[in-house]
């Protein structure tokens, strides 16, 4: 029996709660508002707290010539509940006030939104673009969202018991955590022993470079360090600063977000002294957001999942209509692939040889549907889209690239698609929840054994993997044997299975929702946190 009494404060940088509200970016968002969602589902006392970002993450469209391109947008939300809550933090040796507002109208347990966009502030615009602008900024966000987070929770009268860091993003929490304990007499370690106690941290980037880092000068200047002393950063974080490494350290226990992604990140931080065990607890998706009620229930009672999926398809199939002019074939397979465009996720893998795809996708036999942004400052991963457009002009019939990537095109590729392609290079890739929605869709999943997936593939029965989980740091080499075991599943088994064994196709269907349905569902998720993170031993 999972013990509820833990009152708890989940600091992230992004929340994806609802396609209308813009104060999310990718994956990390997505899950922390199906984790909000479910802790309210479920009755579990949670707060939020975030930023609210008054232009959200960029709205990336293609210009004429097939390049990306970034917009932004001033959004104002006539929902929001504004508490009549204000706090102030010093940055850069200025005071700044921070407003505060509610939000929890999507499901959701309270989620508190700090906004520094308040008439007078010297620097109102700290709070205008997630993961916008450069190291300055993000260290002034965090500031925001750590150190006037905790004392958001003070002036609100929220009584916590854990502090839970969504990544490295929320660490400043911890040195206003530690600055209250010091300032009523604490030393040093007595207050970073007593935050530690309160504390626990999710870390979700197994790419080095996904782990953000500063300079202590840079820290020391722009007020972050709240009291604490250059000896005493390098102590928590090192030099330069690692968010994640002083999450570690501050915290009493963390987790991975996949069982893979748990023996990647110890690996990655093994050198890290005084850290926290890191446990792994994978990640898992809100239902009633993102899976199809009827197919969950014909799954359960023995019902006609093929016919209720051709509506799921057809309703795609008009959604990329209506938004690129193209009408897909109904009767032909439908590959659908969302991700962030990043090198090590290979979004334009399965282009690599022509001479193999090409010829599938002229015939219509394969079909593909590709989404996702690139980070602003990312010109590798605007490249990587730019490659996707291109070949949609090539296959026009065939490829299609649905910009401008959000939570209402990740819904409707997830119901809609016939397969659902990942093929990250192992082990990078550190959960990929996407791949449960289209799982419990009856959308079958093609994938690397990659993230969540490891756990969940039961080859030919519910899905399939491909790489047999090769691993290697001849990036070349790991391709080349990926794209060669692609192709072969592809060729062999998928299209074979479509096309020539329809009862098989839709036994996999049902296999895919029954083994996933539970499993991976926020309930499991929030028992994981409550009873191996939250609770203390």
């Amino acid at each position: 029996m999972t013990n509820k009494d833990s009152r708890v404060a989940y600091f992230c940088m992004e929340y994806g709660l609802d396609t209308s509200m813009k104060t999310y970016a990718g994956g990390l968002g997505i899950l922390a508002g199906d984790y909000l969602k479910g802790a309210k589902d479920h009755d579990y006392p949670m707060v939020g707290i975030g930023i609210k970002w008054k232009q959200g993450y960029t709205d990336q469209r293609i210009d004429e010539h097939g390049k990306p391109y970034d917009s932004y947008h001033n959004y104002e939300y006539d929902f929001l509940e504004d508490t009549g809550v204000t706090v102030d933090v010093t940055i850069r040796k200025q005071n700044i006030t921070c407003k505060v507002w509610k939000v929890e109208q999507f499901g959701n347990v309270p989620l508190y939104l700090l906004d520094t966009d308040v008439p007078g502030n010297p620097e109102a615009w700290i709070t205008g673009q997630l993961y916008g602008w450069f190291g300055e900024e993000r260290i002034a966000q965090e500031m925001v969202l750590g150190i006037a987070g905790v004392r958001a929770l003070r002036k609100l009268g929220h009584d916590i018991d854990v502090y839970h860091f969504n990544e490295g993003h929320a660490l400043f929490a911890g040195f206003e955590l530690m600055r209250e304990k010091m300032e009523e007499g604490a030393d040093f370690y007595e207050a970073w022993k007593q935050t530690r106690d309160e504390t626990v941290f999710t870390t979700h980037t197994p790419i080095v470079e996904g782990n953000e880092s500063h300079p202590i000068e840079k820290l020391l200047y722009m007020g972050a360090a709240n009291g604490l002393t250059v000896e005493q950063l390098v102590e928590i974080g090192g030099a330069p600063f690692n968010m994640t490494v002083g999450a570690l350290r501050l915290s009493r226990m963390s987790n991975a977000v996949a069982e893979l992604h748990g023996e990647t990140a110890n690996k990655m931080w093994a050198h890290v002294d005084n850290r926290s065990e890191i446990i792994p607890i994978t990640n898992c998706i809100h239902r009633p957001t993102w899976v199809d009620e009827q197919m969950l229930d014909l799954q359960a009672n023995g019902g006609d999942l093929w016919s209720r999926h051709l509506e799921n398809k057809r309703a795609l199939i008009d959604f990329i209509e209506e938004r690129n002019g193209v009408r897909l074939k109904e009767d032909k397979l439908i590959i659908g692939f969302s991700r962030r465009a990043a090198p090590y996720k290979r979004s334009d893998f399965i282009f690599t040889d022509e001479a193999i795809i090409g010829p599938l996708l002229e015939s219509g036999d394969v079909q593909i549907v590709f989404s996702g942004k690139a980070h602003p400052l990312d010109d590798t991963g605007k490249g990587i889209v730019s490659s996707l457009v291109k070949m949609a002009k090539k296959y026009p019939h065939a490829v299609v690239f649905l910009e401008n990537y959000d939570m209402t095109i990740g819904a409707m590729l997830t119901r809609g698609s016939d397969v659902w392609l990942n093929n990250p290079r192992r082990p990078k890739e550190a959960s990929g929840t996407s791949g449960m929605k289209a799982a419990m869709n009856g959308v079958l999943n093609l994938s690397t054994l990659d993230g969540w997936w490891p756990e969940a593939c039961e080859h030919g029965e519910n899905g399939w993997q491909f790489g047999d989980g090769f691993e290697s740091d001849d990036v070349q080499a790991l391709d080349k044997h990926d794209l060669d075991a692609l192709y072969r599943v592809l060729r062999e088994e998928v299209l074979p299975t479509f096309y020539q064994n329809h009862d098989k196709w839709v036994q996999m269907m049902a296999r895919s929702i029954e083994s996933t349905r539970d499993r991976y569902a926020v309930k499991r998720m929030l028992e994981d946190y409550y009873d191996k993170l939250y609770a203390k031993n």
